[in-house]
C-alpha cells in the first residue's frame, strides 16, 4: 500500500520508518529547506539518529505527496491539522487518519471535526492513538495502538494493514473516546512532572493519574465515548506512558514549571511542541461547556496562564473537600 505520511516531525517520521518497508511511503514536509536538508542528509533533525531509507520519498510539493496514495496519515500538530488538510483536500482520493493528540487551539475543536470541516464528504476517516514514543517506535521497539473510526469496517480493514509484529494495531469505533484520551492524557503529564519535580513522590503520582483518569472518563462520557474506551490503549495506557515515561515532552514541561522555570523557556529549549499546553486551555473550555468538573486540568491552566505557581497549583488540589471516589 502506498502511504503519504503529512508532517516530518519526530512522529511523523517514526511512523514511516516504522510502516518500511512494508509500505511504499512518501514522507511530507511544508518546509523546502528541512526537505532538501533531509534529501541530501537521509537524516530528520526532528528525530536525530535514524537514517531515512532511500525507499522512503521525501517531498515538499503537496500535491506530489498525495499522488497515488492509498492511505493519507496527518502527523502534524493539532494547530496546524486544518490548513494542512484545506490545501490537501482537492488532491485527496483516499482514507485520511491522524496521529495529532489534542483539541484545535481556539475552537476546542476535536480533530474528526476539523476533518469533516475540510475534507468531501464520504472520505473514510480515523485517529491512530495510543502509548507511543517516537523514538522507540523508530527503533523498532514493540508497542500497542489503537486505530478508531466511525465506520467499524475501516477501522478493522486500516488496522490489518498497518498492523506488524512490533507494531501492533487495534481497532476501535469510539472515535470519540480515543481523541479525548489522546488529549488530555497530555494535560495530565504536565501535572505528573509537576508532581515528581515537586519531589512528592510515587504514591502521590499514582494518585494524580488514577484521578486524572477519571477526569478523562467524565469529559470523554459526557461527549459521547464509551467509558472502556478510557481503561484501553488510548485511555489508560497512554496516560501511563506520558505520565511516567522521561521521553514525555508533556512531562518535561511539568518538572521544568517545578523549578521555577518561565514557559516560555521552557518550551524554546523542548524544541518540539507540547500539545498538554494548549489542550490544557482547550479542555477547560470543553469542561465549562458541558458541566464537567476537571479540577486538575483546572490547576494547571492556572499554572501555565501564571495565575499561580507549581507549588501552589498542587496544594490547590491537596485541600480539596473529601468526596466519593465516584465523583
Amino acid at each position: 500500500m502506498k502511504l503519504a505520511v503529512l508532517g516530518a516531525g519526530a512522529w511523523g517520521t517514526a511512523f514511516a520508518l516504522a510502516q518500511h518497508p512494508r509500505h511504499a511511503i512518501t514522507l511530507w514536509t511544508w518546509q523546502a529547506e528541512h526537505c532538501a536538508a533531509m534529501r541530501t542528509s537521509r537524516r530528520n533533525e526532528f528525530l536525530p539518529g535514524f537514517d531515512l531509507p532511500d525507499a522512503i520519498a521525501i517531498e515538499h510539493d503537496l500535491p506530489a505527496a498525495l499522488a497515488g496514495a492509498e492511505l493519507i496519515v496527518v502527523a502534524t500538530p493539532t494547530g496546524a491539522m486544518r490548513s494542512v488538510l484545506a490545501a490537501a483536500a482537492p488532491h485527496v482520493k483516499a482514507p485520511v487518519i491522524w496521529l495529532c493528540k489534542g483539541f484545535e487551539p481556539g475552537t476546542a475543536k476535536f480533530p474528526h471535526q476539523v476533518a469533516a470541516e475540510t475534507l468531501a464528504d464520504g472520505v473514510l476517516r480515523g485517529a491512530l492513538s495510543g502509548p507511543s514514543f517516537a523514538e522507540e517506535i523508530a527503533k523498532g521497539l514493540p508497542a500497542a495502538i489503537t486505530l478508531a473510526s466511525p465506520s467499524a469496517e475501516f477501522a478493522e480493514q486500516c488496522a490489518r494493514e498497518l498492523h506488524g509484529p512490533r507494531l501492533r494495531i487495534y481497532s476501535s469505533p469510539d472515535l470519540t473516546g480515543v481523541e479525548v484520551g489522546g488529549a488530555v492524557k497530555n494535560v495530565m503529564a504536565i501535572a505528573a512532572g509537576v508532581c515528581d519535580g515537586l519531589g512528592f513522590g510515587l504514591s502521590a503520582r499514582a494518585a494524580l493519574m488514577t484521578r486524572g483518569l477519571a477526569e478523562i472518563t467524565r469529559l470523554g462520557v459526557r461527549l459521547g465515548g464509551r467509558t472502556e474506551t478510557f481503561l484501553g490503549l488510548a485511555g489508560a495506557g497512554d496516560l501511563i506512558l506520558t505520565c511516567t515515561g522521561d521521553l514525555s515532552r508533556n512531562r518535561r514541561v511539568g518538572l521544568a514549571l517545578a523549578k521555577g522555570h518561565p514557559l516560555e523557556r521552557i518550551l524554546a529549549d523542548l524544541g518540539h511542541v507540547a500539545e498538554g499546553v494548549n489542550t490544557a486551555r482547550e479542555a477547560r473550555r470543553l469542561a465549562e461547556r458541558h458541566g464537567v468538573d476537571m479540577p486538575i486540568s483546572e490547576a494547571v491552566c492556572r499554572l501555565l496562564d501564571g495565575e499561580i505557581d507549581a507549588r501552589t497549583a498542587a496544594e490547590t488540589l491537596l485541600r480539596r473537600d473529601p468526596r466519593t471516589e465516584a465523583e
